[in-house]
């Protein structure tokens, strides 16, 4: 789904879901695990980049830099 797309929906969804204290909480707990999935894909990309400055340094060979990416890439929750 395209950035665009979903801020309409979350701003949609913000607007009506105010409205109730059901509503609030569970755009609170959206909230809550859009942050967490940000920060959790955030470290996946720190760790790709970590991996990838360590192959260009000659820290370890394109085998040892495939299978750590192999490892980051099936943990990552967007692809």
């Amino acid at each position: 789904m395209k950035p665009v797309i979903v801020v309409a929906l979350l701003s949609m969804l913000a607007l009506t879901a105010c409205e109730s204290r059901g509503g609030s909480a569970l755009l609170g707990g959206v909230a809550g695990a859009a942050a967490g999935a940000g920060t959790y894909e955030y470290r996946l990309n720190k760790a790709r980049q970590e991996v990838e400055a360590d192959f260009k340094a000659g820290r370890i060979n394109q085998s040892e830099r495939d299978i750590r990416i192999d490892q980051i890439n099936r943990v990552a929750v967007i692809k």
